[in-house]
């Protein structure tokens, strides 16, 4: 017979696992990030970078589920790298605008391999990544919704 309270315990919390494996995958990058002088939020901000190369900052808040508080001092300190460039829109001087620099364009080259090493240490096969990785998404898009 279950215990009406069965439902509290941590076991039985999507949450616990979803928690832990986030926080456990993230200390995985850290050694790896650490030979670029990067953190993972930086990374994650990089890696989007890379794919767009010039971002309104509302925009990479919104690839990366973060708010202007969090991006700004991220932003400075990729900035003082000399891996972005943050400036006005010539058109409408309301929005910053995000570029990547040469230096940050280099770097994509440099850290390349990251994904590669950290699929190495996850220990799942392709399969079950791709099926955890729809997973995620889906129980993400259902929350945003």
């Amino acid at each position: 017979m279950s215990d009406k309270y069965d439902v509290l315990k941590l076991e039985n919390q999507l949450c616990f696992p979803l928690y832990v494996t986030a926080k456990e995958v993230v200390k995985k990058y850290t050694p790896i990030l650490s030979q670029y002088d990067l953190t993972y939020t930086q990374y994650i901000a990089m890696l989007v970078m890379w794919e767009h190369e010039v971002l309104s900052v509302k925009q990479l808040g919104e690839y990366l589920y973060l708010d202007s508080g969090t991006l700004t001092p991220l932003l400075k300190k990729l900035e003082s790298k000399g891996y972005i460039i943050r400036q006005r829109n010539a058109k409408d001087e309301r929005n910053l605008e995000i570029r990547l620099t040469d230096a940050g364009k280099q770097l994509k080259e440099d850290i390349v391999s990251v994904p590669y090493q950290i699929a190495c240490s996850v220990h799942l096969s392709k399969d079950e990544f791709t099926q955890l990785y729809s997973l995620l998404y889906k129980l993400l898009d259902g929350l945003n919704e």
